[in-house]
């Protein structure tokens, strides 16, 4: 990769990596002197600018679930002696506002690839967000090894369209990373709709990968008319159905690959989800189990990270995955998953979203199913009559509650606390 490679676009133009270290340097030159900063740079250059400025001043960036003004908050209390890099979003902490122009400088010295460079944090959708560091020799292994997996060697420029926010670990992975990696072209622009995200495709020139969610992909499945065609799909983030992936694949004419992770272990394995079952371990990832679950480790993982699911190993990097621990309902001696029930329930016509969640334990009483679904065309008796048609009545939702809207984040998930307001408040 040389300095003339296009690394990113913005608002049609092209950023070269040259232009891009230069920023970088310049703005390492100008950020306060720190040992933690929280990057919430909306603009994904910006973002990525600010990332590797943060990493020339030996500064590791903290990428919090959500940029709310009590996250942050929680966050200065463990890390008091940080700053917030931001280009527009206002905040009650120390900040730094992002420069229009960016002065040119010399490039300070890197910070050594085996030390930590950031510490993400997972979503809080089973419970509280807790901090993972990386290292960027670890990311940058399960950057080098999924772009390997994924055959983008073989397209030809292509251009890297993400709908997932870059503060998020598969944000960081499958579009900064990949861009910087692999000499992908990222389209800094973050499309959230359908007609957004349309567009993004029809102005990438050349090869086109769609980096996106299972949420994502119902929106745009329920508009197929029409839609430009991709030369790769990547989803993430929550389990793909086989019928959503096929439909995908027949939408966009091209291979949908799923990919299995979680904020600890980063990248894990990939599946074409279409086609197969088994899921295939990245080079660089290897899984080991004991009492106490399964394990990831390997040079494309930090340390040694436990998985939250069930997995039967296959042999030869192969596995299949069974439900998350966090996942499983047992009522009255019966079993079941969440993921079981959310399943049912989107399967009931006229239900446009909806989601099984168990409530809190109340005195000596167990904890039960409760859920939350958007149905406008239905009254709830109607739901729970289709419900028992095709579960066990101990699973029942205990109450069920009519919404206008779920409280998805960016990226499709469900913060468990922002269920349990939403469902106080009905």
């Amino acid at each position: 990769m040389s300095d003339s490679d296009i690394l990113a676009t913005r608002a049609g133009i092209p950023v070269t990596r040259g232009e891009y270290e230069r920023d970088a340097a310049s703005l390492a030159a100008m950020l306060p002197s720190h040992d933690h900063v929280i990057n919430i740079c909306t603009d994904r250059y910006r973002f990525m600018v600010g990332l590797e400025a943060a990493k020339q001043r030996g500064q590791i960036s903290l990428l919090p679930p959500s940029n709310a003004a009590g996250v942050l908050a929680a966050l200065q209390a463990g890390y008091p002696d940080l700053y917030v890099l931001t280009d527009g979003l206002r905040t009650n902490l120390p900040e730094f506002m992002y420069p229009d122009i960016l002065v040119p400088s010399a490039a300070l010295p890197a910070r050594p690839a085996s030390g930590p460079a950031l510490v993400l944090f997972t979503s809080g959708s089973t419970g509280k967000p807790k901090a993972v560091p990386k290292s960027w020799l670890a990311l940058l292994n399960s950057a080098q090894a999924a772009g390997d997996r994924l055959g983008i060697a073989k397209l030809r420029n292509p251009t890297l369209i993400g709908t997932v926010p870059h503060q998020h670990s598969y944000g960081i992975e499958s579009t900064i990373l990949l861009a910087l990696q692999h000499g992908v072209s990222l389209d800094t622009f973050l499309p959230l709709y359908p007609a957004d995200i349309r567009a993004a495709i029809e102005r990438a020139p050349c090869a086109k990968i769609l980096v996106t969610t299972p949420v994502h992909l119902r929106a745009l499945l329920a508009e197929p008319e029409g839609m430009p065609q991709v030369d790769l799909i990547l989803s993430a983030t929550a389990p793909l159905s086989q019928a959503l992936a096929a439909g995908a694949e027949r939408c966009f004419g091209a291979r949908l690959m799923e990919i299995y992770g979680c904020t600890e272990a980063g990248q894990v394995a990939t599946r074409r989800t279409a086609q197969e079952t088994e899921w295939h371990c990245l080079d660089g990832v290897e899984l080991s189990q004991d009492e106490y679950g399964t394990w990831a480790s390997g040079a494309a993982v930090e340390g040694r990270a436990l998985l939250h699911d069930e997995i039967e190993l296959l042999g030869g990097g192969k596995f299949l995955l069974g439900e998350r621990a966090a996942d499983l309902v047992d009522v009255a001696g019966k079993r079941t998953s969440l993921s079981y029930l959310n399943h049912q329930l989107l399967s009931i016509a006229g239900v446009q979203d909806g989601v099984f969640l168990m409530g809190e334990p109340d005195g000596q009483l167990v904890a039960r199913p409760m859920a939350l679904v958007v149905a406008p065309a239905l009254p709830a008796e109607a739901i729970l009559k289709a419900l028992r048609e095709r579960i066990d009545a101990a699973f029942l939702p205990r109450p069920l509650v009519l919404v206008e809207t779920l409280p998805r984040n960016a990226l499709g998930k469900l913060p468990r606390a922002d269920l349990l307001r939403l469902a106080g408040r009905a």
